[in-house]
């Protein structure tokens, strides 16, 4: 009577485990598709995925990868779906979407250089122009990012819409941003994690603009990475003025309301309108290149970190 009931109890565990998500999702196929390019267009690697969608799909694939217009197919969850490394928080709700959806198609892994590397993006603007700008401009940047192995947390424009907020998050904007941070670093404990505020002030969109980084004076990671970010935009400068080596420490409410609440390291971009100001680095408004050498400075500090390690 013991060992049956042991063994009920064993079935009943492996059935509770396995059972709680289901181990694929359905597609609908569409005009053109293949294996290939439905498994691309639902952020995988069709060549690491590929085996496991025929296994899936067996008795609906007979010959040849094309698949049958209008037919529902089993796509495999899988952590490494662009899908999951790339992720929008809506911080009132704490509410996550994929950031990408038909942008996934055009999208593979260049390398695994980022890889256990977290990152939390920010955008903090003053105008419509300004918010379009710095849009773009992240969601350029997540995609670089993502495509050499990282995680990336996208938050959404809560602060900016003015949305309705409780007490304490009118008087503190970020705090919304804060808490849904702090849940996710703990969910990646162990792992490189990192937030960036990208933060635009009345830019036009053309011409150079000035680029400041700045960190908190209290944060060695912090420094570091902001300084890294910093290099790269020297180094890609227009200007012939040289620039100020002083370190630029946070001093406005919201960006040191967040390097003292939240758990990772944090650096803040500003972007303006060109003032030739010796602390601030001219770049050309080009916003391809600009997410670029960000990605650049960030890839930078994680590996100079790999390699002391």
């Amino acid at each position: 009577m013991k060992s049956r009931l042991t063994l009920l109890f064993w079935v009943w565990a492996c059935t509770f485990l396995f059972g709680q998500e289901n181990p694929y999702y359905n597609v609908v196929a569409e005009q053109g598709d293949g294996i290939f390019s439905l498994l691309r267009k639902q952020g995988l690697d069709p060549v690491k995925h590929y085996g496991t969608f025929l296994e899936l799909n067996a008795e609906k694939i007979k010959e040849g990868t094309l698949l049958k217009l209008g037919e529902n197919y089993k796509v495999p969850y899988t952590d490494d779906s662009f899908k999951k490394t790339g992720v929008l928080i809506e911080a009132i709700a704490d509410v996550e979407e994929p950031i990408f959806d038909k942008e996934l198609a055009q999208m593979y892994l260049k390398s695994d250089k980022l890889k256990d590397a977290v990152y939390y993006l920010i955008t903090d603007n003053t105008t419509e122009q300004d918010k379009n700008f710095v849009a773009d401009i992240t969601q350029r940047l997540a995609a670089e990012l993502m495509v050499h192995g990282a995680k990336v947390y996208v938050m959404g424009d809560e602060v900016s819409n003015n949305m309705v907020r409780d007490s304490l998050s009118v008087e503190n904007p970020m705090g919304d941003y804060t808490k849904a941070i702090n849940k996710r670093y703990i969910q990646n404990t162990g792992k490189y994690q990192r937030v960036l505020l990208i933060r635009a002030e009345n830019i036009t969109g053309s011409g150079n603009l000035d680029v400041a980084v700045y960190h908190y004076n209290k944060s060695t990671q912090g420094q570091r990475f902001a300084e890294n970010i910093q290099n790269v935009f020297k180094e890609n400068s227009v200007s012939n003025t040289t620039f100020d080596e002083a370190s630029l420490i946070f001093e406005d409410k919201n960006s040191l309301y967040l390097a003292r609440n939240i758990l990772p390291a944090i650096s803040l971009i500003t972007l303006e309108n060109t003032s030739r100001s010796s602390n601030k680095i001219s770049l050309r408004s080009n916003r391809k290149e600009f997410a670029n050498l960000i990605s650049n400075g960030i890839i930078n500090d994680y590996v100079d970190i790999e390699f002391e390690n």
